[in-house]
């Protein structure tokens, strides 16, 4: 059975896109931890990141480190941070998180709700910005 993020690729679900090439898809997580939480993703289905090719690796995380320019244009922070988990959802991805302390990145913290229309709009302005 295909992963909910190989559903998102193959577009039977949709998802608020902030960048993409033939290989990587980033999108806005729909239960941020912070505003602009992003998730990037092989477009492969591999459940452990450390599963991938090395070559596929390396460029998931030059793709990322682009992703992450632009959210830290668009959203206030002192960085964005990076965390691989993979627990949740059996296909390989990274977290990028704007954050300003640690505690920011703390996955057992409530997450954040927030509104169709507004996860639109810093979808197209993260898509958008030039870096």
């Amino acid at each position: 059975m295909a992963s909910i993020f190989s559903r998102i690729v193959s577009g039977e679900l949709p998802c608020y896109k902030v960048a993409e090439d033939d290989r990587f898809l980033a999108f806005l997580d729909l239960s941020p931890l912070r505003l602009g939480h992003t998730l990037v993703i092989p477009k492969i289905e591999v459940d452990y990141i450390f599963d991938l090719e090395d070559y596929v690796l390396g460029d998931l995380m030059i793709f990322s480190k682009q992703v992450a320019k632009k959210i830290h244009k668009i959203i206030p922070c002192e960085k964005v941070g990076l965390t691989v988990i993979g627990l949740e959802v059996r296909h390989a991805h990274i977290h990028l998180v704007p954050i300003y302390e640690i505690s920011d990145m703390d996955f057992s913290k409530k997450k954040l709700h927030v509104s169709s229309e507004r996860l639109m709009d810093l979808a197209m302005s993260i898509r958008n910005v030039q870096i």
